[in-house]
């Protein structure tokens, strides 16, 4: 059984599909937390986050990238962040976007999961390097203590990423071959939900290929970046989701996080109200 596929499962049956990515950008955040230091600023918002949108999500996605820039007070923050998260029963999705061989992704593996470094419950993992990039990751997801997952980078949100993801190989988009491995390598995993524990990052900037991807892999849990801020709607994703409303967890992250100007007093109400309305939305399109 796949104790991933199912604390996902369980996660959006709770609370909805939305997924609250932390992307803490210090000149970005609340006037009062900009007075301190940058790690300390960052690490203290994000905890304030975390309580403020509990009651409208169960999955956070933090962008490993913006707590590195602070250097080592960034890596404590991050740490802290991702603790704090499970305590507070959030499944977490390290966005880290590993992608390595042999013993150096088995690093990345390790630390990703451990539970003294950032015991996170999955990370997101680029697959150009070939199969032997991912083992190391899947070897050390399915071995952890409870069991974790990946998401595999399949169709991106971003607008150059058909570059490669579009190129035809064997008269198929190079994405659909990838989207073919992920299949297999989800199979080994499923969980009681029916659903695995081998995910794929598919962007709802491309609703099209959404909808393609999802009828190709209905086992295959999605993560869904591209709502919100970048320009994806509630209709863009309704295509990712299996019936019952499973299957797709769909990230916004400036949409919930930063609604506000850095002097706005009341920069709270607004994180509450953004994420109050992008449950509802996201409800309603996994229903629809």
């Amino acid at each position: 059984m796949s104790a991933f596929a199912d604390r996902m499962a369980d996660a959006v049956r709770r609370d909805g599909p939305l997924c609250v990515g932390l992307d803490p950008r210090f000149d970005m955040l609340p006037a009062y937390y900009r007075k301190f230091a940058r790690g300390f600023a960052v690490e203290s918002f994000c905890l304030k986050v975390l309580e403020l949108v509990r009651p409208f999500c169960s999955v956070v996605k933090p962008q490993a990238a913006f707590f590195e820039l602070l250097g080592p007070e960034g890596f404590s923050a991050m740490q802290s962040v991702l603790w704090r998260a499970r305590e507070l029963g959030f499944v977490t999705i390290l966005d880290a976007k590993r992608g390595d061989i042999a013993s150096t992704a088995a690093a990345y593996a390790e630390a990703a999961f451990s539970e003294s470094v950032w015991n996170a419950d999955a990370l997101t993992v680029n697959p150009y390097l070939g199969q032997d990039a991912v083992e190391p990751f899947l070897k050390a997801a399915r071995s952890a203590t409870p069991a974790r997952g990946l998401f595999v980078l399949v169709r991106t949100s971003n607008r150059g990423g058909g570059l490669f993801q579009n190129r035809l190989c064997d008269g198929v988009p190079l994405y659909r071959r990838v989207a073919d491995e992920v299949n297999d390598w989800n199979a080994g995993g499923l969980g009681e939900c029916g659903l695995g524990d081998v995910g794929a990052v598919v962007g709802a900037t491309h609703p099209k290929e959404l909808a393609e991807l999802r009828a190709a892999m209905p086992g295959v849990w999605f993560l869904v970046p591209g709502y919100g801020a970048q320009g994806g709607t509630a209709a863009d994703v309704r295509a990712g989701f299996l019936p019952g409303g499973t299957g797709a967890v769909v990230n916004s992250s400036r949409g919930v996080v930063f609604p506000f100007e850095p002097d706005d007093p009341d920069w709270e109400k607004k994180i509450v109200g953004a994420a109050r309305k992008a449950q509802a939305e996201l409800r309603g399109a996994g229903a629809g």
